[in-house]
């Protein structure tokens, strides 16, 4: 039986860039940052208040599982912006928006109400977009 997913992978164009973003602005905790043998760069992260889940910073680049095609492939959808990596929760939306904004993290839609709750839109800067809600 599967009970918890321990480790989830967000696909960065820049893993420096992406761990100065995730740790300086939006305030999360370097659980690794190694290097292998081979020259692979190992970086999780994870949220203050939810330090069991690691999120991977997986620099883009050839080698491993990951071929030239592969790489050129993922690298333009995340030139793009458009990896949606997920919903990051907050119980003071406008409070979170503001501070966030104050950092210099850009955002594609600020609070809004929706159906599921009051959600705002921003970007990581390395090809992710994300959902800030608050239910």
């Amino acid at each position: 039986m599967i009970s918890k997913l321990s480790h989830a992978t967000f696909y960065v164009l820049d893993q420096e860039k992406a761990l100065d973003f995730y740790v300086n602005r939006l305030g999360f905790e370097v659980k690794t940052d190694m290097k292998m043998d081979n020259g692979f760069r190992w970086i999780t992260i994870s949220p203050k208040e939810q330090p069991g889940l690691e999120i991977v910073l997986y620099g883009v680049a050839s080698g491993g599982m990951m071929d030239e095609e592969t790489v050129g492939h993922l690298r333009a959808v995340l030139e793009k912006g458009l990896m949606g990596g997920g919903v990051f929760e907050t119980p003071d939306i406008y409070a979170t928006y503001e501070d966030l904004k104050s950092k210099g993290v850009e955002f594609m839609k600020p609070p809004k109400q929706e159906f599921y709750g009051t959600e705002a839109l921003f970007k990581d800067g390395c090809g992710n977009w994300f959902s800030l809600t608050q239910h």
